[in-house]
C-alpha cells in the first residue's frame, strides 16, 4: 500500500469517528431527562448535566408552584457551603468524581425566578462523607436520578434579616 492509499485510509476512518461522535452526541442530547408521574416528575440526568439548571428549567417549563425532591447518582463535581453566620455568606468546597447517597431539596419561587434550597451527602471511592448545603452540583459518569413530589400552593423565598438568608415564606392561614 503506498503513502496516498494510506493517507486516504486514514482520513475516511478520520471521518467516520468524528460522525459516529456526533451521533452520539446529538443521540444524549435528545434524550429524554423528565416524565410525569401520578406525584409530581422523574428525571433523569446523564453526564454533565447541570443538575440545579435542569430542576430550575423543569420548574419554569412545567410551571411548577412549589415541591420537594430527592435523588442519588454520580457527581463529577458538587460543591458544598457552610454558611458562616458572621460573614453572612457560604464558605464553598468542591469535591471530583463522588457518589451523592442522598439529595434532598425543596421548590419555591423568587419572584419569577426559581428558588431551590439543596442539601445533600457525598461518598468518595474511600467512603469517606462530605455534606452539606448544595451550590452546585454536576453529574458524573453514568446518570443521576431526581424524584420531585408537588405542592399545589406557590410558595415564595426572601432575603431575611439578620442572616441575610433566602428563607421559605409560609402563607398564614386562618
Amino acid at each position: 500500500m503506498n503513502f496516498q492509499t494510506k493517507n486516504i485510509i486514514a482520513s475516511v476512518l478520520l471521518c467516520f469517528i468524528v460522525s459516529l461522535a456526533q451521533a452520539q452526541q446529538k443521540d444524549d442530547a435528545s434524550k429524554c431527562r423528565y416524565v410525569k408521574t401520578a406525584t409530581g416528575y422523574l428525571m433523569v440526568l446523564r453526564e454533565s448535566d447541570n443538575v440545579i439548571e435542569s430542576i430550575e428549567k423543569l420548574v419554569r417549563e412545567e410551571k411548577i408552584p412549589s415541591g420537594n425532591f430527592t435523588g442519588i447518582g454520580f457527581a463529577q463535581e458538587v460543591t458544598f457551603g457552610f454558611y458562616d453566620f458572621n460573614l453572612k455568606k457560604f464558605n464553598p468546597k468542591t469535591f471530583n468524581k463522588v457518589e451523592m447517597g442522598s439529595i434532598t431539596g425543596s421548590i419555591a419561587w423568587n419572584g419569577d425566578k426559581p428558588s431551590l434550597h439543596i442539601h445533600g451527602v457525598a461518598t468518595d471511592d474511600k467512603f469517606n462523607a462530605y455534606g452539606g448545603h448544595i451550590l452546585a452540583l454536576k453529574v458524573g459518569t453514568g446518570s443521576m436520578e431526581v424524584y420531585i413530589t408537588l405542592n399545589n400552593e406557590k410558595l415564595e423565598r426572601k432575603i431575611e434579616q439578620p442572616l441575610n438568608a433566602n428563607v421559605l415564606q409560609l402563607p398564614c392561614v386562618k
